[in-house]
């Protein structure tokens, strides 16, 4: 028995990890963006880091989309996501608020606690309370943006009601869906999803199933009769060329960087004496040419459940020349094969 389902949106996600300064990451990451427009993608995600470099190059994500929505016309612009407890949560709905009436309403915001745990001492911040911090900077957002009397009387200028409606939130945990559901928001699910301790050798759908029932079980009936569906957004590691061997060549130059990175903090374990291909499935990154990535996105389950799928070069993080080919071959061959349909098209997907 099959169901229809609405065609899966794609998203371009990138960590402005290019091998560069800031500002040629910059300009490189736009040039993908602008790229990715034309090639027919929904979405571009940027994702805010503080300090480290090699984790990821923009700390002011508002900023940087601001420049993008100059350069572009119809791809929605996402934060994946802002670091929301460690930021003035009037401040970003001030942002959030101008930059989307700039960018025509194409603004989509994701927020989470951040993985950083260094930058809330730098910030002054105790990381101990960073849910907390969460929880509450993510309720004084909505209330600006619905136009309710914030602490002291005001209300947000400029107004931006459609903002709620926008939101999503990045968890790795059942507890943290959950949350996100009974809020109405959408649910980010993240390629480097930690595994537990006790099961080291979960897979993403193992992991990642039990959080879309928990979001899906606690969306409030009321959201749902007024539209609202359900946002459900994974993110992928995908790296597609024409060749295998030449994007396995290229695999093996970027793990190989990933794996120095673990070794810097100490995490020498979790791939030391790991074939290149047992390094790909440990790290969950989808690589080869359309047929090898189109089959093993097909045996993702979660990905049948998704709204959006986003694909991101990292930890492959192959030359730039390459990304924007990888971007190519995504949106001709390996998206359309798993149900989605360019430009906001309506067709739809099979799923059993």
């Amino acid at each position: 028995m099959t169901t229809a389902k609405p065609s899966i949106r794609l998203g371009f996600f990138t960590r402005l990890l290019d091998r560069a300064d800031a500002a040629e990451r910059y300009r490189l990451a736009i040039a993908q963006i602008v790229h990715a427009e034309s090639c027919g993608f929904d979405s571009a995600w940027v994702a805010q880091h503080h300090f480290h470099e090699d984790e990821g190059g923009l700390p002011a994500p508002f900023v940087f989309l601001a420049q993008i929505a100059a350069r572009t016309t119809r791809i929605r612009l996402g934060t994946g996501i802002v670091t929301l407890p460690l930021e003035l949560p009037i401040r970003v709905a001030e942002d959030a608020a101008v930059l989307d009436l700039m960018c025509g309403g194409r603004l989509e915001v994701g927020v989470g606690p951040g993985g950083n745990l260094s930058a809330y001492e730098a910030f002054g911040l105790d990381s101990a309370e960073r849910t907390a911090l969460l929880i509450r900077h993510h309720r004084v957002l909505l209330d600006a943006w619905a136009g309710r009397q914030l602490p002291g009387g005001d209300l947000l200028y400029p107004p931006n009601p459609g903002l709620v409606d926008r939101v999503w939130q990045a968890t790795f945990s059942v507890e943290g869906a959950r949350r996100a559901g009974a809020a109405g928001d959408g649910l980010m699910l993240s390629r480097t999803q930690p595994r537990p301790p006790q099961a080291p050798h979960l897979s993403l759908p193992e992991i990642q199933n039990p959080m879309i029932d928990a979001y899906l079980e606690a969306l409030p009936q009321e959201a749902l009769l007024q539209g609202r569906a359900p946002r459900i957004l994974a993110s992928r590691t995908v790296f597609v060329a024409d060749d295998r061997d030449e994007a396995l060549r290229l695999a093996e130059i970027g793990l190989a960087r990933q794996r120095a990175r673990f070794a810097a903090i100490g995490r020498t374990g979790f791939v030391e004496g790991m074939s290149l291909h047992d390094q790909i499935a440990a790290m969950d990154v989808h690589v080869g040419n359309p047929d090898d990535v189109i089959a093993s996105l097909r045996a993702d389950s979660t990905l049948a459940r998704a709204t959006d799928l986003t694909v991101q070069s990292h930890s492959i993080d192959p030359p730039h020349q390459f990304i924007l080919r990888s971007i190519e071959l995504v949106a001709d061959v390996v998206a359309p094969a798993l149900g989605w349909v360019r430009n906001g098209g309506t067709a739809a997907r099979q799923v059993a």
